[in-house]
């Protein structure tokens, strides 16, 4: 009995110690993983339109192209060309990540589903578009907390209840993998 009450003891100072270590997440990082999760979805749409088109996934130009537009607004977020370079490539490699992913699926099952497509040029990426000056703001609101020692553990968490698809989570550890910064 005894060693089930020190047991019992134990277990919830450790609950109590764990929740008193890891504080909440800022008010700023929700809207941006919301963003990050909204561009991500919309992966699959960039999938069905290559699966359609025969194109390959990568697209240098337009990864490079879209990059450059970003860190051309750096200044106006106050961001370093920097941290917004990263950013925007880990969005794109999350991205990617899941077009390969679904396209892989879909060969194993010799098609892609029959659902509704939308066109790339006139509309997917008018939405990437979009959801880039949106993802500069937010990720200037969450700047100052990049470098807290509890970004990792906020991303974490986060990430895993992001989704119960464990693709989804992969790219959403993938998009946010730049956002903690390390001080040494």
């Amino acid at each position: 009995m005894t060693s089930r009450l020190n047991l019992c003891l134990a277990l919830t100072c450790s609950l109590f110690a764990t929740a008193a270590c890891a504080s909440d997440a800022p008010p700023a990082l929700a809207p941006l993983l919301q963003s990050i999760g909204e561009r991500l979805a919309i992966a699959d749409q960039v999938a069905l339109s290559k699966w359609d088109s025969h194109k390959a996934v990568e697209d240098r130009p337009r990864e490079q192209q879209v990059i450059a537009g970003a860190t051309a607004q750096a200044a106006t977020y106050h961001l370093s060309e920097e941290t917004v370079g990263q950013f925007f490539t880990a969005q794109i490699e999350a991205n990617k990540l899941v077009q390969y992913a679904r396209l892989s699926a879909w060969h194993l099952q010799g098609r892609a589903p029959d659902t509704p497509r939308q066109d790339l040029a006139g509309q997917i990426r008018p939405q990437l578009d979009q959801l880039q000056k949106r993802l500069l703001q937010q990720l200037a609101d969450f700047s100052p907390q990049r470098t807290d020692r509890q970004c990792p553990q906020w991303l974490a968490r986060a990430n895993q209840a992001s989704s119960s698809d464990p693709l989804r989570r992969l790219a959403m550890v993938r998009a946010t993998a730049e956002l903690c910064v390390f001080k040494g």
